[in-house]
């Protein structure tokens, strides 16, 4: 590793986002080219590399080697333009969407972007419709327009303030479509790209290697030349890896045993800063209604009425995390704590009293089924604490069945599972994208969930309103929707921990509002 002076006082940094600057008086060295790469650790490994295969955490990947139309300059919480020189709503009722793009765009082969590549993009994603895919964020999408070089007309087919949100989601990513084909996914490794990097190697699983793109041209300024990343399948080889400094910081996954001794060793000589922030992610568990148990109303209030949040949250995470009882998470308009209101306290006697007037008396059989790695270690502690409390109660009978993320996908999509676990990292920071995504024929569960009430009334008036301080009521009833199907559970709301070396600055300011790492953040540090 390349050899840094460094501030002689060495103490562990125990910062807040917005205070970490304060500090050991150190500068970034201004030269991104004079240094290996910045090595970064986490245990979410994309699961495709096709933006149109994807809805899940392969976003991470996307944000930093693919462009959109806009994004999120550090600071912004509303969308700000990127590949996109502006963008704005052309009509009063948001119907229909104009964007211009930047001059002189082009793909990290050389290939010109313009409004045909953009319309290529997005009309992919519908064209091949993967199951449980992004298609299912544009479903107010009546069809796109390329009137011109640098001109795309998006023309909804009802009124959605939430489309800009929308456009600026990873999944929104603009490909090449020389080498992306219009229905089909694209095979293999290389990536065809115009964001801030160039995918340089890639070892499924194992790590990406990203270097800058010198045909980039958009906001994002880059504090370094080069940046690794390490997928870990167990939090702790990531931090022993951090510990053994042959990674520089870590993102998603850091159990709760590591953050709490991180807390724990503010005091003592150390290398590493731990950096706290408020989290939107929130984990919950799904119901498949075609289960003959877990399709059962009932049966899910009577689950709803056992699960003790709170034991969950202290026993497994250490309270590194806080219970949640709906599915909008904190800090979001519309936040509820609907199924607190409804359910109280855990109790296996009302939980009993449930089944029984349902007519079920015996023990329900059922099988819970999590991904061993894509949450972090802690996960296979979780849903063994969910399988203590709801035998404890004398009421099921359950088995734990688990499987790696790539075939974990691919089964809950199938509906091969009665009841499975799954984190949620926010598309956008509104309400609407802790409902919509859920509900509907198509969803990112892959599990149909035909609220209509929802789908067809709540979500349009809501997407009227360009003002999302006004829409608390019809999220409020959206969510009461969900607290009486208990089709989905939430189970609590996560914080963001990043633990990095003293070396590393940047980590404070590099999460956009989706709580997804902006690479080109990060930048090594010198002494004065």
């Amino acid at each position: 590793m390349f050899n840094r002076n460094r501030c002689l006082r060495r103490v562990a940094a125990i910062a807040s986002i917005s205070s970490l600057m304060t500090g050991c008086g150190v500068l970034s060295s201004g030269d991104p080219d004079d240094e290996g790469p910045i090595v970064v650790g986490t245990t979410s490994s994309p699961s495709t590399l096709d933006p149109a295969a994807s809805w899940d955490s392969s976003w991470e990947l996307f944000r930093n080697i693919y462009q959109t139309l806009l994004s999120y300059p550090v600071g912004a919480t509303t969308p700000q333009p990127d590949a996109a020189e502006s963008c704005e709503f052309s009509d009063s009722s948001n119907q229909v969407f104009r964007c211009e793009l930047r001059a002189g765009l082009k793909f990290s082969d050389g290939g010109t972007l313009d409004a045909k590549a953009v319309k290529h993009s997005i009309d992919r994603i519908r064209e091949i419709n993967v199951n449980g895919g992004p298609a299912g964020l544009l479903g107010s999408l009546e069809r796109v327009q390329a009137p011109s070089e640098r001109e795309v007309v998006f023309y909804l087919n009802k009124p959605d303030a939430t489309f800009p949100f929308v456009l600026a989601t990873p999944a929104m990513s603009i490909v090449d479509p020389e080498s992306y084909p219009a229905g089909a996914l694209r095979e293999g490794t290389d990536v065809v790209g115009s964001g801030p990097y160039t995918l340089q190697a890639y070892e499924d699983g194992k790590r990406a290697e990203l270097v800058r793109n010198d045909r980039y041209k958009g906001f994002a300024d880059r504090k370094n030349s080069a940046v690794t990343v390490r997928y870990f399948q167990e939090s702790a080889t990531m931090v022993k890896a951090l510990r053994d400094r042959e990674i520089d910081l870590t993102y998603r996954g850091l159990a709760a045993g590591d953050v709490i001794d991180f807390q724990g060793r503010a005091s003592k000589e150390q290398e590493i800063q731990l950096i706290e922030g408020t989290g939107t992610d929130i984990n919950y568990l799904v119901f498949n209604p075609k289960d003959r148990w877990a399709g059962k109303k009932e049966v899910r209030q009577a689950i709803a009425q056992v699960l003790d949040r709170a034991a969950i949250a202290h026993k497994v995470y250490r309270d590194t995390v806080d219970p949640l009882y709906s599915m909008v998470p904190k800090g979001l308009t519309g936040h509820t704590t609907g199924f607190f209101d409804d359910y109280g306290e855990p109790s296996a006697e009302k939980a009993r009293d449930i089944l029984t007037d349902a007519g079920i008396t015996e023990p329900v059989p059922l099988t819970l089924w999590y991904t061993t790695d894509r949450y972090g270690s802690e996960t296979a502690q979780e849903f063994k604490e969910i399988e203590k409390q709801l035998e404890a109660s004398k009421l099921f009978d359950v088995t734990l069945k688990s499987r790696p993320w790539k075939t974990y996908v691919e089964g809950y999509q199938k509906g091969e599972y009665p009841v499975f676990g799954r984190g949620w990292s926010p598309d956008f920071p509104d309400a609407d994208n802790f409902i919509a995504p859920f509900v509907g024929k198509q969803n990112a569960l892959g599990t149909p969930y035909e609220a209509t009430e929802i789908t067809n009334k709540l979500l349009p008036s809501s997407r009227r309103e360009s003002d999302r301080g006004n829409v608390v009521k019809q999220f409020e009833e959206a969510q009461q929707i969900l607290v009486d199907d208990a089709r989905l559970l939430p189970l609590w709301q996560g914080r963001q921990y990043v633990a990095a070396s003293r070396d590393v600055s940047g980590a404070e300011r590099s999460m956009d509002p989706s709580t997804i790492m902006m690479l080109w953040q990060l930048s090594r540090k010198t002494s004065w």
